[in-house]
């Protein structure tokens, strides 16, 4: 929890606010982020939109661009941390997509994930792309340190 704290410091003090939007890691994201004492000064909100569509109906992700390329692609994710932002008005948003098994989801193998960053101020995006291996709880609770880790090194 100490990276968790750590952001969570760091948005605090620079008077910075925060959301979340999950899909492989369906939650644990916020649960890390908001198990810091005092988060609610900066963590405003989560969207887990573990099905697909829901991408679309609650953060914006363009229908298209999932049809063409799938969930687990980098600009869906930075669609995601963009949309979150914007949905929950924030100054961040961060997205997680990727697939933790057991099955591979169509050409996207087990392992497989993008996490994006998106600010607010300058209106700029990042995304990762990760392998990661392990057991399915192994792969989420990757995802949730090097999200904090890429949410971090937003800020030198």
């Amino acid at each position: 929890h100490a990276r968790a704290a750590e952001l969570i410091e760091l948005l605090t003090s620079r008077r910075l606010t925060i959301a979340v939007a999950e899909s492989l890691t369906g939650g644990l994201l916020a649960a890390e982020l908001t198990a810091v004492p005092g988060a609610s000064a900066c963590v405003r909100g989560a969207v887990v939109a573990y099905a697909t569509d829901l991408k679309t109906q609650l953060l914006g992700v363009p229908g298209q661009l999932l049809d063409e390329r799938g969930p687990v692609d980098p600009q869906v994710a930075k669609a995601m941390a963009r949309g979150v932002a914007t949905v929950c008005g924030t100054d961040m948003g961060i997205a997680t997509t990727g697939v933790a098994g057991p099955d591979p989801q169509g050409v996207a193998p087990i392992g497989l994930v993008y996490i994006a960053t998106y600010l607010a101020d300058g209106d700029v995006e990042q995304v990762e792309q990760f392998r990661f291996s392990g057991s399915r709880d192994q792969i989420r609770a990757a995802v949730v340190d090097h999200a904090i880790a890429l949410a971090l090194a937003r800020f030198p």
